[in-house]
C-alpha cells in the first residue's frame, strides 16, 4: 500500500493547521514527523487516519482517493502517547480486542496475539492486567494491539513521550527492529531530533503546518534545504552567526573581526550569509589557527554526567556548546569559541542552503 498526501491543507476556525503538504509514503517505510509542539504533526496523522477531512487537497491510498472515507473502512492503526489499554482485560485480551471485533477465528486470533507478543517481548505478561505492568510494558501492549491488526498504515503519535528516560531508551532501541519486522508504513511523530536519527528511514521537518523538507533522515540532517529545517533538526538549538563576504574576506557582523574565507566559505560570491553550526561542533579555547575563533562569556553550565551543556553569549548572541565529560566552567567565565570552517552550514539571506559539509566516513557528520 502507498499513502499519498496531495497538496493537503487544513483550516480550523480561521487558523491554518496544515499548509499545502504533499507526501508520498511507500510500503515498508519508516517516516518520522519531526517538529516542535503545534507544528502540525498530530493534525497530519489525523488526516492520514481519516479522523479529520482536509480543507483542500486529497488523500490517496494506492492511487485511490479516500479523502472522505470513514475511519472504520481504512486499514489504519494508531498509537497515542497515552497508555490507552482496557484496564479490566489481560494483556492477551487487550491485544486480541481488535481481532475479536473483526470476528476472526479463535485460532487465527491466538496465532496473531502470540506473534505480536513475541515481537514486543510481552510473552511473560499475557495474563497480567495493564495495571500490573510498567509504563514501557503498557506502551508495548498498545503497540502490539496496533500491529496485530496487520494494518498497512501504523501511526504513532509521540508514543514514548510519557515514559521515563530509561524506558524511552529501551523502547527506542527496539522500535527499529519492530518496524523492520512488520513491513507496514510507519508514521512516527516526535519533537526530538535524536529520536529521528535513531529511527532512521525518512524524516519530514515541520514548522507551523508546513513540511519544510522530506527525505532520508541522514540526508536531511547533513543537508537541510533551509535554515529553518536545520533549526528544527537541532537539539540543543542551532548556533547561528551573520557574515558578510567581500573579496575573499569574511566579516562576522556581530564583531569587528575580518578573516580570510576558509573551508566552506572559500569561493563564495560576495554577499551576506547566515552561518550555522551545531552545539557539539564547538571547541572551547582550541588553539588551531585554521579555526574561526570568537570571544564569549559563559552564562550557565548544565552537567549531565557524560557531557556538559555550556550556554554562552557572544556579542549578545546566545550559543550552546556540548562538551564531553564534566566542565568546570562557571558563570561569567571567559571562553573562546572555536569552529572548524569545514563544519559550518552556509545559508543565503533567504534562508536557502548554499553549502553544507560533505559526508564523512563512519556515519552522519557529527550526529549527536
Amino acid at each position: 500500500m502507498t499513502a499519498t498526501l496531495d497538496n493537503v491543507s487544513l483550516d480550523v476556525g480561521g487558523q491554518h493547521y496544515i499548509r499545502g503538504v504533499s507526501l508520498n509514503l511507500v510500503p515498508g517505510s519508516v517516516n518520522v514527523l519531526l517538529g516542535p509542539t503545534l507544528s502540525g504533526k498530530t493534525s497530519l496523522m489525523r488526516l492520514l487516519a481519516g479522523l479529520d477531512r482536509p480543507t483542500t487537497g486529497r488523500i490517496l491510498v494506492d492511487n485511490v482517493d479516500v479523502t472522505g472515507m470513514a475511519v472504520r473502512l481504512r486499514n489504519v492503526a494508531m498509537v497515542y502517547q497515552q497508555f490507552i489499554n482496557y484496564p479490566g482485560l489481560t494483556v492477551y485480551e487487550n491485544i486480541a480486542s481488535p481481532l475479536r471485533v473483526q470476528k476472526l477465528p479463535k485460532q487465527e486470533i491466538d496465532k496473531r496475539v502470540r506473534e505480536a507478543a513475541q515481537l514486543l517481548r510481552l510473552e511473560p505478561y499475557l495474563q497480567r492486567t495493564p495495571l500490573q505492568l510498567s509504563g514501557g510494558q503498557q506502551q508495548r501492549t498498545a503497540i502490539a494491539r496496533a500491529l496485530v491488526k496487520r494494518a498497512a498504515l501504523v501511526l504513532l503519535d509521540e508514543p514514548l513521550a510519557n515514559l521515563d528516560f530509561k524506558l524511552r531508551e529501551e523502547l527506542r532501541e527496539e522500535l527499529p527492529r519492530i518496524f523492520e519486522a512488520s513491513g507496514a508504513i510507519f508514521v512516527y511523530a516526535t519533537t526530538e531530533p535524536s529520536e529521528a536519527l535513531l529511527l532512521g528511514g525518512n524524516v519530514a521537518c515541520l514548522w507551523q503546518g508546513e513540511v519544510l523538507q522530506f527525505g532520508p533522515t541522514s540526508q536531511v540532517y547533513r543537508r537541510p534545504d533551509h535554515l529553518r529545517a536545520a533549526a528544527v533538526f537541532a537539539d540543543p538549538p542551532l548556533n547561528t552567526l551573520s557574515a558578510r563576504i567581500l573579496g575573499g574576506q569574511v566579516k562576522f557582523v556581530e564583531t569587528t573581526a575580518t578573516q580570510p574565507c576558509r573551508g566552506l566559505l572559500a569561493g563564495l560570491p560576495d554577499g551576506d550569509y547566515t552561518l550555522a553550526f551545531r552545539a557539539h561542533q564547538i571547541r572551547l579555547d582550541h588553539p588551531d589557527p585554521n579555526y574561526y575563533s570568537f570571544p564569549s562569556k559563559v552564562i550557565i553550565t548544565e552537567i549531565t554526567g557524560s557531557e556538559s551543556f555550556v550556554h554562552l553569549a557572544h556579542s549578545g548572541a546566545p550559543w550552546v556548546a556540548v562538551l564531553p565529560g564534566v566542565s568546570a566552567l562557571v558563570p561569567d567565565a571567559k571562553a573562546t569559541v572555536a569552529i572548524d570552517p569545514a563544519n559550518i552550514l552556509v545559508f543565503a539571506q533567504s534562508g536557502a542552503l548554499v553549502r553544507a559539509p560533505e559526508r564523512r566516513q563512519g556515519g552522519i557528520d557529527g550526529a549527536h
